[in-house]
């Protein structure tokens, strides 16, 4: 019998951080099971890197002016079919060339971290026969991601499996397995390096987390706001925002309790040490913080998939949202200070965290197609 070692194609896009962490969780699990034929693929990067561009820009962009609009183009689109003109529309979308590729690459199965579903159609057009998997990166649930050729979803709850189903996927088909994280976030044993600061025992240990292109706004007042206290040192994560991390250094230049750090690949390393985390909503670094147990604190969410997520996870009673700063120090030292409100929450974190979703979705895939690994079978008929 052929063992051919399986060859993994993952879909993915470079709109902000997280889909492109998800990926390569997922590609580094698959590598310590000792499959290392993965292919990452930026489909709209490759077919359309003009464009890629375009839209990259306007998407960051529209957190910063037009988070309302974005917000609202979401919303309006969340309930579509995957049939309707507009969703086709978009998931031709770099086609052509990914026809080229998959010709090329022939690969046993196909992975999107991001909901361009051109694969489907491409299936139905050429009659190649793929397994094809989505795995969702929010805790809100998108049209975009939900499609009848799709074999297999794995999501971050058991509530979104629920909303798969009653959008007419069976539940047969859904795993409520979390969220891909990379290695360590949640474990107790990581070693703490010389880019951590000496921390004040006496203060509790604030992580302000901008995202990775530094979007969020009003992080000087919240800083601010936490000093005044004088109850927290804040660790603050500007990301590749050069021009923020500027800007605070300036400020605070000389005080003792703020931390500023650029884009990080320690993020485990500083969840570990924080007592809580202050963040934009999405839906990778949600996980993150859950499964590091740290109550969050949500700063004026963008509508759209951030809110969605915020409200979700409020509703849950693992979440405060806030839109002022002082609002947000309020709340914060609140929950010291009401230590049931504190022990809730952790058991609500306890039961909604997942630190080991991608060690679950690996597993899962190579249960359902690869267990005993098998031939590169789809491509022998062809």
């Amino acid at each position: 019998m052929n063992t051919k070692s399986p060859k993994i194609m993952i879909l993915y896009a470079s709109y902000g951080d997280g889909h492109y962490q998800a990926t390569k969780a997922i590609e580094s699990c698959f590598q310590r099971k000792g499959i290392s034929n993965i292919i990452l693929l930026d489909l709209m990067a490759e077919a359309h890197p003009l464009l890629n561009e375009l839209t990259k820009f306007m998407y960051i962009q529209s957190f910063k002016a037009l988070p309302s609009v974005y917000g609202w183009v979401y919303n309006m689109t969340r309930d579509m079919q995957s049939d309707t003109s507009f969703l086709s529309m978009i998931n031709t979308m770099g086609m052509r060339v990914l026809k080229e590729i998959i010709a090329k690459e022939e690969p046993d199965l196909i992975i999107h971290t991001f909901p361009q579903l051109a694969m489907p159609k491409l299936i139905k057009k050429t009659g190649v026969s793929l397994p094809l998997v989505n795995i969702v990166t929010d805790f809100d649930l998108h049209g975009r991601w939900i499609h009848p050729e799709v074999d297999r979803y794995y999501v971050a709850t058991e509530d979104l499996k629920m909303e798969i189903a009653n959008r007419g996927i069976s539940s047969n088909r859904v795993l409520a397995s979390g969220i891909p994280l990379g290695p360590n976030f949640g474990e107790s044993n990581i070693s703490h390096t010389e880019i951590l600061p000496k921390l004040d025992p006496t203060k509790k240990t604030v992580l302000l987390m901008a995202g990775a292109y530094g979007v969020m706004k009003g992080l000087r007042d919240i800083c601010e706001a936490l000093i005044a206290t004088g109850h927290h040192q804040i660790l603050v994560v500007c990301g590749r925002n050069k021009e923020l991390f500027r800007g605070l250094k300036r400020t605070f230049s000389k005080c003792t309790d703020v931390h500023l750090y650029g884009y990080l690949d320690n993020i485990p390393e500083m969840m570990g040490v924080s007592d809580c985390i202050i963040t934009k909503p999405g839906g990778i670094t949600l996980s993150e913080a859950l499964a590091c147990r740290l109550p969050l604190f949500l700063y004026r969410p963008v509508p759209g998939q951030e809110l969605n997520n915020a409200l979700y996870l409020k509703r849950k009673g693992i979440a405060h949202i806030s839109y002022d700063a002082y609002k947000l120090a309020e709340q914060i030292e609140s929950l010291w200070s009401n230590e049931s409100s504190l022990i809730q929450m952790q058991l609500q974190i306890e039961d909604l965290r997942k630190p080991e979703a991608t060690e679950v979705i690996v597993n899962d895939i190579l249960d359902q197609w690869f267990s005993p690994v098998p031939a590169s079978s789809y491509w022998a008929t062809l």
